[in-house]
């Protein structure tokens, strides 16, 4: 009788430390899900401003192309990636070899992605759409 008690109290405390572990185990698989899924949506927000960035400097590119005034087509345009872009710009700019390049700009929190087009502005992220007139 003194052995069945024994083993019990055993089995009680291997069960407690069975649970511990467990649990451990399944607050590290949270942890892991939640840092998935603020990945996600981070890559989300990303590729949701290049889209829009995109949008604008084919329509910058497009309007331009046309003989309208460039001037009035760049003002228009800046003002609406201002709206729809944190520190959103539109420049544009003329290559020596007849070459036009449109760059839309916008400062991303994380700045992942700088710019690589010279004339865009420092620690920003930008699309850039070069064009022949």
């Amino acid at each position: 009788m003194r052995r069945a008690r024994i083993s019990r109290c055993v089995q009680g405390g291997d069960s407690l430390i069975e649970v511990m572990i467990a649990l451990s185990l399944t607050a590290v698989t949270a942890l892991g899900l939640v840092a998935v899924q603020s990945a996600l949506a981070r890559g989300e927000r990303m590729a949701l401003l290049r889209e829009r960035a995109a949008l604008i400097a084919d329509s910058v590119t497009e309007g331009v192309r046309g003989d309208a005034d460039r001037a009035l087509i760049v003002s228009q345009w800046r003002a609406r990636a201002a709206s729809v872009l944190p520190a959103g710009d539109v420049a544009l700019f003329d290559r020596a070899d007849g070459v036009r390049v449109a760059v839309v700009s916008w400062r991303e929190a994380d700045r992942s992605d700088p710019c690589p087009e010279p004339q865009a502005p420092p620690s920003a992220s930008c699309i850039a759409v070069a064009f022949a007139r």
